[in-house]
């Protein structure tokens, strides 16, 4: 999961707006406690103070004496609790009625009805609603100091009509319900923080689940899907999203990289035949120097008749023939050389007699053989069956028995040729040794002879035939097989060796028809 900053998560982010949001309604509630409750609060009175002032002036008579009065003090007391009203009613004898007698009682003298009022301290914003026959004001109580709303108004009998309602103290009003506003948005913030955290768990879960998916798509990695859920909403959308477009790009990359190494292929194939045109070339044009100039020599002479006898223009044909089959020996194996080391060259494998193939070879170079008066030594007599394509296996055997023949030297007065199958130390295969009587190879050039072209003794190999491809051909053969070869010092000689694999089973064609030597 991605390291992130916590103040920069979505989580916080919600966390952050919910309390500010909170914070911001509380603040609302304040300024409106504040500003709007005394005027609302005085609104309401007034208005109480004119509906009753109006039950008042509809219901009570003009004339009307004490036993009348008591019909209707009953509507008027409970009107008067409900709205913790105090009503005074003057008749034109001056006589009061009065919700609660002991009003009249506690003010002494009609003078005093209007509740001891201190109107020096009035003022126009005092006054809150005013006509021709009634008044609504603020006033204060000069004896207890409490403040009231009092209406003097004059009923349409002619009755002087007045009502006052004390004011509680608005200010302590505002700050008891500030202080509970406080103690509620404290608890709100609270709940409210502790509500956030589930709710944001249940947003911002899967939110950072894509993005972890995103992240891991970023490197590469296509196997996290995202679990899609039945509430089927906005984040489900975008998982699906998420999913179908990680598998397009999977798909995609996986197609890009199967093309890239197909690319790759086809500029390593064209880069390996660049390279084999070039060492073709190079190889062709270092080795074909020497007879090219000899059958340039020799061709030169017939045409201008240096000898003119026919045994010496006899001999000079036979140098430009022997030098052309030289010449198409060297590009027939180098052909093969190059195709064996720069192209995936498919071997047809199957079952076949080693020693029938060997004692094929032996018996191709006989007349050599018997000329030069060497002696071959294998006395294999039973078949032994191995698994390769016959043909090439042919070629090494060849390479390594003409080698043998060419460097061959009399010991003990014996020129000498032995070979031997013996079992591999590595487990299903068998080890074939060539051995010839001679010469040891220097330590430095044992390893040297299996490169293209190189010669010990240049002269005498030429003298012979040989091109300097031979063991360079073996070693792409066997390379190609994964099997071992080599060469030995031996006590009288050297020794050639290679591997080759044990058949298993039978097959349907258990030995086919040898193809030849490419020489």
């Amino acid at each position: 999961m991605i390291k992130k900053n916590l103040f920069k998560s979505v989580r916080a982010k919600l966390f952050l707006t919910l309390c500010i949001v909170i914070f911001m309604i509380i603040l609302f509630f304040i300024v409106i406690n504040n500003t709007v409750l005394e005027t609302l609060y005085y609104y309401s009175k007034k208005n109480a103070a004119l509906e009753m002032y109006e039950y008042v002036n509809q219901n009570i008579p003009k004339e009307i004496n004490e036993e009348e009065m008591g019909q209707y003090d009953s509507s008027l007391e409970r009107l008067s609790v409900n709205n913790n009203f105090e009503i005074l009613i003057v008749n034109s004898d001056q006589t009061v009625y009065a919700t609660n007698k002991n009003y009249v009682s506690e003010f002494g003298t009609i003078n005093d009805i209007t509740y001891n009022v201190d109107y020096s301290i009035f003022n126009k914003t005092d006054i809150m609603y005013s006509k021709e026959n009634i008044s609504i004001r603020k006033i204060v109580n000069k004896k207890n100091g409490i403040p009231y709303v009092l209406v003097d108004a004059v009923l349409e009998n002619g009755n002087q009509f007045y009502l006052r309602t004390p004011v509680a103290p608005i200010q302590e009003s505002a700050a008891l319900s500030n202080r509970f506003i406080y103690v509620l948005g404290f608890a709100a913030i609270i709940l409210g923080g502790v509500a956030i955290l589930f709710i944001t768990e249940r947003f911002t879960k899967p939110i950072e689940e894509l993005n972890d998916i995103a992240n891991e798509m970023s490197k590469l990695n296509f196997k996290r899907k995202y679990r899609i859920n039945d509430s089927e909403d906005e984040i489900d959308e975008l998982g699906k999203s998420i999913n179908t477009l990680s598998d397009k790009l999977e798909d995609t990359i996986n197609q890009l990289k199967i093309n890239n190494s197909e690319l790759e292929k086809d500029i390593e194939a064209k880069s390996k035949i660049d390279e084999m045109r070039k060492q073709f070339i190079s190889d062709v044009s270092h080795e074909l120097k020497t007879p090219i100039a000899l059958i340039q020599g020799y061709a030169e002479g017939l045409v201008e008749n240096v000898n003119s006898d026919e045994e010496s223009k006899k001999f000079y044909a036979e140098v430009i023939l022997d030098e052309a089959n030289k010449m198409d020996k060297l590009v027939k194996r180098l052909l093969e050389l190059m195709k064996l080391e720069y192209e995936d060259r498919k071997f047809n494998d199957d079952k076949f007699d080693l020693v029938e193939l060997i004692n094929s070879v032996v018996k191709n170079s006989k007349v050599v053989l018997t000329e030069q008066k060497i002696n071959v030594d294998f006395s294999e007599e039973n078949p032994i069956y191995v698994f390769a394509d016959d043909f090439y296996i042919e070629q090494v055997v060849t390479n390594y028995f003409t080698n043998a023949i060419k460097n061959v030297q009399e010991v003990d007065k014996v020129k000498e040729i032995k070979i031997t199958i013996k079992k591999s130390k590595e487990l299903g295969k068998y080890r074939v040794s060539v051995f010839n009587t001679g010469k040891k190879i220097d330590e430095e050039n044992l390893n040297r002879i299996w490169t293209r072209f190189y010669k010990v003794d240049t002269a005498r190999t030429r003298s012979k035939g040989g091109t300097g491809i031979g063991l360079a051909l073996v070693k792409a053969i066997m390379t190609k097989y994964n099997s071992a070869y080599g060469v030995k010092n031996k006590k009288n000689g050297v020794e050639f060796y290679f591997d080759i694999q044990e058949a298993k089973g039978e097959s349907e064609n258990s030995h086919k028809n040898h193809k030849g030597n490419i020489d």
